[in-house]
């Protein structure tokens, strides 16, 4: 007999594995066991109930999971309603069963106002710290045409890094006249304590309200080079209308042809394939997209043969646009002429690089080259080159853009002024020792200007208290040798001229360096001209930024979301591009 206790075998076969191997081995595997081994795994009583129990709503994991789900809100542009989803909420109980989900009004009233109020100040703060900032603006209106102003922030930091913040996107319900852009643009810049003085540029279109609201506020102002080519390009082929129109007639035409048949694609991709031609989409212009007709005429002269072989195998009892020998010959015609200006046009669109002082030898290189006619230019092309070159001379003929391109230009290690003509490059010179001279006096007159209930006043700063007196050394040779010598005091003056001479007689560094960091690496040795061009290179050559905050609100505002109040627009947007 075997004892046993509470009705469980183990002394069983404790017995028969000691005393009886061979018939312990031929034994099926113990359930209890394996019971055993997933009984040791449950949680204890106390551990079941922790993990039943909600988060409280003060404890740190529920803010944690709190913020992470606002986050997603913000950055993917999803609506409020998300949180109201069974799937969403299903998702979160299976990642964690203790989170209980805040409602959607939770998320619009408090959580976003929360993260948005806590991002606004760590951007207000980066602001303050920066010596010079850049402004760039536009116009837009919503799904449901409610009319936001957007207003971008650039600077560059104490570590010479080009920073970009998308600072607000503003409701402006009165009609757009110069003063009341010139008070949206005044109170946006102090909402966000952007000082006067400090605004270095504002890169805007060439819209009559905002130039003569930027003059009326007497801030430095440069048109957008984007809106200038754009411009520059549909005048010129405004020149040639009688000969494009048709041609850019047959293209959208084709590209309608396609866009409402999904077997003409799929046969237009066989064709591709058969043909062995890039398996590409046709592009539509728009006449908003800058560059868009050259991109259309250059994607139907690369599928014309494709085209062609659908149009011939098609059944379609409609007509169909024919692409003409002529009609092919006039997309030629414009893809040479305007294909080279693509390039420039994005690269001087950029936020994260310095675009300013690439303006004026981009304009030159497309006088000497790009823009130049060459003797195998049909006469199409040549008119198209001459046009857009014309323009673009007008649009910056005025002198307040000339001197910030040139001092830009001169500023910028790779350029050093090399696209600048002698008697301009003096003038140049002596307006960036002035304001290198005018910075230096401002850094020792010892006067702060602090603002009292929004009065400007001078008060002195508090002075220093005189260290200790030196312990009494006996003198040695050389320290009487040094006292003999007498210091040599440099002039403010000559602080700047010294500078700007060292400066020039350096040799250009390469077209793909970053100027940026070989201003922080020779800060030292130009510490007034690095201040100056902290002030100019952070500029935008181009209104881009600001157009792609508003393709970023239009994720927000959609269709379905059209009745947010703009409050709410104004966060969302700021929130998905500054987090």
């Amino acid at each position: 007999m075997i004892p046993v206790k509470d009705s469980q075998t183990t002394n069983l076969h404790g017995h028969l594995r000691v005393h009886h191997p061979a018939d312990h081995a031929s034994l099926a595997p113990r359930a209890a066991a394996s019971a055993a081994a997933t009984t040791s795994q449950q949680p204890s009583i106390l551990g079941a109930f922790s993990r039943g129990t909600k988060y409280k709503r003060d404890s740190l994991r529920w803010k944690q999971c709190t913020t992470a789900v606002t986050r997603y809100l913000c950055k993917e542009m999803v609506s409020f309603k998300t949180v109201e989803k069974t799937t969403f909420k299903e998702m979160l109980a299976t990642l964690d069963k203790q989170y209980e989900l805040p409602t959607r009004k939770y998320f619009s009233q408090t959580a976003i106002p929360n993260i948005y109020n806590e991002t606004r100040a760590s951007v207000v703060t980066e602001l303050k710290s920066a010596s010079f900032i850049a402004l760039t603006s536009d116009m837009w209106s919503s799904v449901n045409m409610t009319p936001y102003m957007s207003l971008t922030a650039h600077y560059i930091s104490k570590d010479w890094q080009l920073e970009a913040k998308c600072l607000a996107t503003s409701f402006v319900p009165e009609n757009q006249t110069k003063d009341v852009l010139a008070d949206a643009l005044k109170v946006g810049a102090q909402e966000w304590g952007i000082e006067e003085e400090k605004i270095s540029c504002i890169t805007t279109d060439n819209g009559a309200n905002i130039i003569a609201a930027v003059r009326e506020l007497k801030w430095p102002w440069l048109n957008c080079f984007g809106h200038n080519l754009n411009v520059a390009i549909n005048n010129a082929l405004d020149g040639e209308k009688d000969r494009t129109s048709r041609a850019f007639g047959v293209c959208r035409a084709i590209n309608g042809a396609f866009s409402h048949s999904w077997q003409r694609k799929r046969e237009l991709s066989k064709a591709q394939d058969e043909l062995q031609l890039p398996n590409h989409a046709l592009i539509t212009d728009c006449a908003t997209r800058w560059g868009s007709k050259q991109k259309m005429a250059e994607r139907i002269l690369e599928q014309a043969a494709a085209i062609k072989r659908v149009f011939a195998n098609d059944r379609s009892r409609r007509p169909l646009p024919n692409l003409t020998w002529q009609d092919e010959a006039v997309l030629e015609a414009v893809n040479k002429a305007l294909k080279p200006l693509s390039d420039f046009t994005d690269i001087l669109s950029g936020e994260n690089h310095v675009t300013v002082s690439s303006l004026l030898p981009t304009l030159q290189l497309l006088k000497d080259n790009v823009l130049k006619e060459d003797d195998d230019d049909v006469r199409m092309t040549s008119v198209i080159k001459s046009g857009v070159l014309r323009e673009l001379d007008n649009k910056y003929d005025n002198e307040a853009s000339l001197k910030l391109m040139r001092l830009s230009a001169l500023l910028d290690p790779r350029y050093k002024g090399d696209h600048i003509d002698a008697v301009s490059l003096d003038s140049t010179r002596v307006r960036l020792e002035s304001e290198m001279v005018s910075f230096c006096r401002r850094q020792t007159t010892g006067q702060v200007r602090v603002r009292v209930e929004d009065v400007e006043t001078e008060q002195p700063v508090a002075p220093i208290p005189p260290p200790p007196p030196p312990k009494k050394i006996k003198p040695s040779l050389g320290s009487l040798l040094r006292k003999a010598k007498q210091p040599v005091t440099l002039t403010e003056e000559q602080r700047a001229n010294a500078e700007v001479t060292a400066y020039l007689q350096e040799d250009a560094l390469d077209g793909d360096s970053d100027p940026l960091a070989w201003w922080k690496a020779n800060e030292n040795r130009f510490p007034l001209m690095a201040k100056i061009a902290s002030k100019y290179l952070c500029v935008c050559a181009t209104s881009s930024p600001s157009e792609r905050v508003f393709s970023t609100a239009g994720n927000v505002v959609t269709p379905l979301r059209s009745l947010l109040k703009p409050e709410k627009v104004n966060m969302l947007v700021f929130l998905s591009r500054n987090l």
